[in-house]
């Protein structure tokens, strides 16, 4: 529930742009919309409506605090986005062929009829397909991995139908395999109502849960159930409670309730089914409740007194607990402790110790294997170690950096593991892979339809020097026959850099259009990730959070003087919390980039961290600080973007939000880009569209993200004068 990025491939859908905009005030409506007339298409300005906020002696106005709407119903707020929106529009009028074209391109690499390779859990193969033109997936299961009798448990389409926006979450099966909850979201904002499917007959039951996370856990009994309910003003799961089917939502029983705000929860079950955990999490500390899954009077127990610092993760291996922890371990070690003595720290055992520049990831248990994943020098891999015979054999890939991961290892009594994997020349890929041997088998990689050849691009990683002395990773890809290092190509640059998030290359049959057409993609891997291990996160959140802008900026001059991009030619792109990092850039030095994308930015970043109504806001006090005190307070108003906002020039510009937006509300955006009209000193272009449908993901549908896909490489391939 934090402000996370997207994927990077969901992240092409907010590549920017905008429009010159010559200033002059031409009328003002009853809308608190005043306007300036641009060769003749209508910019629209907010009216100033000044709002005084005073703490630790320091007054703030903020012009543009009627913005804010949480009923998102006021009609001055509504007829000023769609006035933003039909701006954005006319502005892009001139691109609509480029649009047509990239989206049929974008299109047309995609296998319409798709089938996702089956996962084994219990009884049954699941697995998802789509077809044709159809928006959303069809879920089936079949008792064999061929799939030879397969059924359809669900068909997203069919219930997506009537809404503009639909999400289905959970498919969580009960342990006999007859029923199936799943929760489903038709406004975007991450409030599951769960439905109750019966796979016997195919009909609901009358049982549904309202103001969920969506997530679901089963007792053994296969009619007792475990859900978290959410607070409608915040947004935070807070309270775990216990459902019986066939009895009202008011009977349930509420087993967990969260009375620190700064934690998160989560529900799931044990590997073997005979546990059911509750999982706190804060930015800093973490732990876990227990309770049996097959005595339905069961009450949770902490495992340990939670303790601020301390973070851990059980997975559960007949009597024996193995904890993934930072107890004396800046980067993790893995630990080992019977059941029944768990709750004394004393005798936690270490069975893979800390390291200094190594972090340990995660794990994945078997009767007979240990898998566990590690991070050295930037780069992720997974090991597998042999549990009667301690021998271990590390999985071993080509590329020189890839993102790897273990998914879908649901049976305990098995020699095989499943992997994803994939680089930035590499289409998503899994494998089975014998944990024995290491031999490999490929299952399924990503079709990339057209003329596509991996062979044809090409990826490195590299180093550069930041002002501090410190390096910093950089992962570029490119095609061959369309790049030459010698400063004339344009060049995207995507950073995030907060909550530990590892941004690891990825690919994205989307970025080929850019690709193709001459343009170098950097992800900067700055700090406020894990790249490079614990510290590299802790050295970029709280008082060190302006290191990830920095950063930020250090790559793109190392870059443009190392010759990989045109000085003129730089782009940039960050979503939620990395559209922080684009507003600080921008502040920064805003110089340096021709054209700007800030997706669906955290900006007002004071303002918000005040606010304990606002979701995520007492949750992220281990992020960025608590600004009631008044150290963190002076820290964050020397970054925050909209606070920050001065008269300089600023880049062109393209700022996106959707309205239901439940990570960062669409005032954020909305109020930043009105006080950038007002400020900024050039004739850029600055526009911003909002999704009125869509939440914190974008827009729902497969192919409806390849339109906005469209649009948006559009613009930037315009400002960069590729005009097809």
């Amino acid at each position: 529930m934090k402000r996370t990025p997207f994927a990077l491939a969901a992240l092409s859908l907010a590549i920017l742009s905008g429009c010159n905009q010559a200033p002059e005030d031409i009328q003002k409506n009853n809308t608190h919309v005043k306007a300036i007339q641009v060769a003749q298409v209508v910019a629209p300005i907010a009216k100033k409506v000044p709002h005084e906020m005073t703490i630790h002696g320091d007054t703030r106005i903020d012009d543009y605090y009627w913005l804010r709407d949480d009923e998102r119903k006021a009609p001055d707020v509504i007829n000023y986005l769609e006035a933003e929106n039909t701006y954005t529009e006319a502005m892009l009028g001139h691109t609509k062929t480029l649009q047509t074209t990239l989206f049929e391109e974008l299109k047309g690499r995609i296998q319409k009829d798709d089938d996702s390779v089956p996962v084994k859990n219990g009884d049954y193969f699941y697995s998802s397909q789509t077809r044709g033109d159809n928006e959303y997936a069809t879920y089936l299961r079949s008792s064999d991995f061929a799939g030879t009798d397969q059924q359809v448990i669900l068909d997203v389409n069919k219930l997506a139908k009537d809404h503009d926006y639909y999400a289905v979450s959970g498919l969580d099966v009960s342990p006999n395999g007859n029923l199936m909850a799943y929760g489903e979201d038709t406004v975007s904002r991450r409030v599951y109502s769960v439905k109750i499917k019966d796979l016997t007959t195919g009909k609901l039951l009358e049982d549904t849960l309202e103001g969920t996370n969506g997530g679901v856990v089963w007792a053994n009994d296969n009619k007792t159930i475990y859900y978290i309910k959410k607070d409608l003003q915040t947004l935070l799961g807070y309270q775990v409670y216990r459902h019986t089917l066939g009895t009202p939502q008011a009977d349930d029983e509420l087993i967990y309730e969260e009375t620190d705000t700064s934690y998160y929860m989560g529900i799931s079950k044990s590997k073997d089914g005979s546990e059911i955990y509750i999982w706190h999490s804060s930015t800093d500390a973490s732990g876990v409740s227990v309770l049996s899954a097959n005595d339905t009077k069961a009450m949770p127990k902490h495992l340990i007194e939670r303790e601020a610092g301390l973070e851990y993760e059980i997975s559960k291996l007949g009597n024996a607990y193995y904890i993934v922890t930072n107890l004396n371990a800046v980067n993790f070690q893995l630990m080992k402790v019977d059941i029944n003595k768990a709750g004394d720290k004393a005798n936690w055992q270490s069975v893979i110790p800390a390291r200094d520049d190594i972090k340990l990831e995660g794990i994945d248990l078997f009767n007979d294997y240990l898998v566990y994943q590690e991070r050295e020098m930037g780069q992720s891999k997974l090991i597998a170690r042999n549990l009667k015979t301690g021998k271990e054999l590390p999985l071993s890939f080509n590329d020189s950096a890839y993102t790897i991961g273990a998914y879908g290892n649901n049976d305990l009594d098995s020699d095989t593991l499943r992997v994803y994997y994939t680089s930035m020349t590499t289409p998503a890929s899994s494998y089975d892979v014998n944990l024995a041997t290491g031999d490999k088998t490929l299952l399924k990689q990503q079709a990339v339809l057209g003329d596509f050849n991996a062979d044809n691009y090409a990826s490195e990683r590299i180093f550069v020097t930041a002002r501090d002395g410190i390096k910093v990773p950089v992962s570029l890809v490119y095609r061959k026959d369309a790049f030459k290092k010698d400063g004339t190509n344009p060049l995207l640059q995507y950073g995030y850099g907060s909550y530990g998030a590892t941004m690891d290359p990825t690919f994205s049959s989307s970025r080929l259009s850019l690709l193709d057409r001459g343009f170098l993609f950097a992800i900067a891997h700055v700090r406020g990730s894990q790249m490079l291990g614990r510290p590299w996160y802790e050295d970029g959140k709280l008082l060190t959070k302006k290191n990830t802008f920095n950063d930020f900026v250090d790559i793109t001059k190392a870059l443009v003087s190392q010759k990989y991009g045109a000085k003129d030619e730089i782009f940039a792109l960050g979503g939620s919390a990395g559209g922080l990092l684009m507003g600080a850039v921008a502040n920064q030095a805003p110089e340096l980039y021709k054209g700007m994308v800030a997706a669906v930015p955290f900006v007002d970043v004071v303002t918000t961290m005040l606010d304990a109504s606002i979701p995520l806001t007492t949750n992220e006090y281990g992020e960025w600080g608590n600004p009631n005190e008044k150290a963190y307070y002076d820290y964050m108003l020397s970054y925050s973007p909209y606070d920050q906002v001065s008269k300089q020039a600023y880049p062109n510009m393209l700022v996106t939000t959707g309205l239901h937006d439940s990570q960062v509300q669409y005032f954020e955006p909305a109020k930043w880009v009105a006080k950038l009209r007002d400020y900024k000193t050039d004739d850029n272009k600055l526009l911003f569209k909002i999704d009125m449908e869509a939440g914190h993901g974008g827009a729902s549908g497969r192919f409806k993200r390849l339109e906005d896909t469209a649009l948006n490489y559009a613009f930037m391939l315009d400002l960069a004068g590729i005009k097809k």
